[in-house]
């Protein structure tokens, strides 16, 4: 016997969830937008300063992404995949800045556990870069959703992925400044 909310299967109710998730997750920004600057504390192997989109910018593209808590299962397997992956941001004249909506004493522990101060994570507990980003989890608009950007250094997003599994976030934003590089090189 099938179990039944408010007169809906479960598999109805999961269904609705798809479809109003599959609705808010496309709106994020998109190749060619302008990245909406921002100034925040971030923690970078525990150190707080302030960290500025426009300042890193100048240095070159910018791998920007988007999680939901610091300490969870998936954040914790991202930051990791991110950190064992700085080097070759770093090969393709790139850096990389998390942010979350957690509390900057949380992100001074999360940078140098999780993320082995190799890049910074940014604090955003008001969720006003998150929301700038359309970076909002469905059906919670103060947390971050998963989403991963490539900023170009002229503030145009050049690449956006969003997906709840940690999986392919690395794999995808590497290829994406990959394309980039060999793009503006042949230039």
């Amino acid at each position: 016997m099938k179990s039944r909310i408010f007169g809906f299967t479960a598999g109805g109710v999961l269904a609705i969830a798809a479809a109003v998730y599959s609705l808010t997750a496309g709106a994020t920004l998109k190749p060619g937008d302008a990245a909406p600057d921002f100034t925040a504390q971030a923690s970078l192997g525990g150190n707080v300063y302030d960290y500025s989109l426009a300042d890193a910018l100048k240095k070159g593209p910018v791998v920007l992404y988007f999680y939901p808590a610091a300490f969870t299962k998936g954040c914790t397997i991202e930051a990791h995949e991110f950190a064992e992956a700085v080097d070759q941001y770093k090969a393709e004249g790139a850096t990389v800045i998390g942010v979350s909506h957690d509390n900057i004493d949380t992100l001074k522990k999360f940078s140098v556990s999780e993320c082995r101060s190799k890049f910074p994570v940014a604090a955003d507990e008001n969720s006003k870069i998150i929301k700038s980003y359309d970076a909002s989890m469905p059906m919670k608009s103060t947390m971050a959703n998963r989403v991963s950007y490539v900023i170009a250094p002229d503030g145009k997003v050049i690449y956006e992925y969003t997906s709840l599994s940690p999986d392919q976030h690395v794999a995808n934003t590497l290829q994406a400044l990959r394309d980039w590089n060999a793009k503006h090189k042949a230039q």
